[in-house]
């Protein structure tokens, strides 16, 4: 969740308005990843708390975002030089790119949230704030961030389904996002909204973690705590492999 919708909610919290509210599980909240990984699937489920004890008689709407780490990425611009060879011409650096993020609806998003209300609480791929380099004019900032979200999508690190959340008798929600193998580990979260007339109304968030474990988490534990060692490591493995599997093919 932003930071600006922390403080819209607190807001909200401290003017005392009387709004329904959400508690929110999640299936796993601690995902493993080994060797074999390959994707996992997390079910976000809770129900609506509403004040008077009563469903109201119009539509209810919610988004469900299930959001991976922040990194700092460069993205790369190719052009075709002499018409001959592609090569990187322009870049730039996003400091705050989310590593994953799926987004679950009841409806389509733009059918059920205003513009304004999207972009605080980052509710799309398209209204993620990415913190770009400064210095980008705005039409070269916006051809890079469209640009990030194609990769992103083909990847499927960044999911958009709409209608992939159910609502039983208006109380009872649930929705159940994938999480691929390429997916970056770390600290997720996974966040619910409560959506009336175009506005958030309530929101609730449940921490998730993705993380290796056994020889995989040795392994990438030593590669990025003592590089020296790692290297050093794999380089005399691999000349022992070699010794042993030359000296096999020799006595065969």
């Amino acid at each position: 969740m932003s930071r600006r919708a922390i403080l819209v909610l607190g807001w909200m919290i401290l003017c005392g308005a009387r709004e329904p509210q959400i508690v929110s599980d999640v299936s796993d909240p601690k995902v493993s990843i080994n060797y074999s990984f390959h994707g996992a699937s997390e079910m976000i489920f809770g129900a609506i708390i509403y004040p008077d004890g009563q469903t109201p008689t119009g539509p209810i709407d919610m988004a469900v975002v299930l959001r991976g780490p922040s990194q700092s990425i460069i993205v790369r611009e190719k052009q075709k030089l002499g018409g001959i060879i592609w090569a990187n011409v322009y870049d730039t650096r996003f400091r705050s790119a989310p590593g994953f993020y799926s987004i679950a609806s009841t409806r389509p998003l733009d059918k059920i949230i205003d513009p304004v209300n999207a972009d605080i609480y980052e509710l799309g791929v398209h209204e993620l704030q990415l913190s770009p380099a400064s210095g980008m004019t705005p039409t070269d900032q916006l051809r890079f961030e469209n640009g990030l979200i194609d990769l992103r999508e083909k990847a499927t690190l960044y999911v958009n389904r709409a209608g992939a959340v159910t609502i039983s008798n208006g109380v009872l929600f649930r929705a159940q996002l994938d999480i691929p193998a390429r997916a970056p580990v770390g600290h997720y979260t996974a966040e619910a909204y409560l959506i009336r007339k175009g506005h958030v109304i309530a929101a609730t968030s449940r921490d998730i973690s993705l993380q290796k474990f056994g020889f995989e988490r040795f392994v990438t534990g030593a590669a990025q705590n003592d590089p020296l060692y790692y290297g050093l490591t794999v380089v005399i493995l691999a000349i022992a492999l070699g010794y042993g599997a030359g000296a096999l093919f020799r006595n065969t």
